[in-house]
């Protein structure tokens, strides 16, 4: 799948004032903390995509996602019919995922500081696509070595709802809708909640098309 054409110059939409919401003990939604930071973001994914382009990878059950995934950092996250597993290589092309950008290793260090994790040193990004229709099941972000650190999850484009649980999967979850430019932030006792996102509606984002993407930074080795 060829990467995204994103528009670098298209008007803004009206933006959301920049606000905190706590939705757990170390779980925090950070509206709008991104949009100060587009007009290097959107560039450096370009970049990213143009050497590991989106695809739809493979569940051990044998699923297609519907999610279209990239990655960029040390360690990228791959799925396939042996199982889940982070790679130093990306499984399409034998080579190294392409180096995390600057930018991106600046803003997830700095929305991890203002959620509490100032120690929070990211080696691995791992880039989504979500198309209308597309959805992520409830799961844990459990394949890295260690859970000392938080997870920071970007949301750009079309809106989301993101489902954060408890620490079964039968849990209860709540609805927090993510808006373009909004970042979660879990970690501590929260670091192992199940999460998922509900089926993207349909819709268009002036400047990301049809489309959310969606970063996730994480410590992985």
């Amino acid at each position: 799948m060829k990467p995204p054409l994103l528009d670098l110059f298209a008007d803004a939409q009206p933006q959301q004032a920049p606000r905190n919401e706590q939705i757990g003990e170390q779980s925090w939604v950070l509206r709008g903390f991104a949009l100060p930071w587009l007009d290097r973001l959107l560039p450096a994914l370009n970049t990213v995509l143009a050497a590991a382009p989106f695809r739809q990878m493979v569940t051990p059950g044998g699923f297609t996602m519907s999610v279209a995934l990239s990655s960029c950092g040390t360690l990228g996250w791959t799925t396939d019919r042996s199982g889940y597993r982070y790679s130093g290589n990306d499984p399409q092309t034998g080579q190294p995922w392409p180096a995390m950008p600057e930018v991106f290793v600046q803003l997830a260090q700095a929305a991890a500081r203002e959620a509490g994790f100032a120690e929070f040193v990211p080696d691995s990004c791992l880039i989504n696509r979500y198309v209308p229709g597309a959805k992520m099941s409830l799961h844990q972000d459990k394949n890295e070595t260690s859970y000392a650190a938080p997870i920071v999850s970007v949301s750009l484009g079309l809106p989301a709802m993101f489902l954060f649980g408890g620490f079964e999967r039968s849990d209860k979850t709540q609805k927090v809708p993510l808006l373009h430019g909004d970042i979660v932030v879990w970690g501590g006792v929260d670091r192992l909640r199940y999460h998922g996102v509900l089926p993207i509606k349909d819709g268009h984002h002036p400047r990301l098309g049809e489309q959310r993407i969606n970063f996730t930074f994480r410590t992985a080795g």
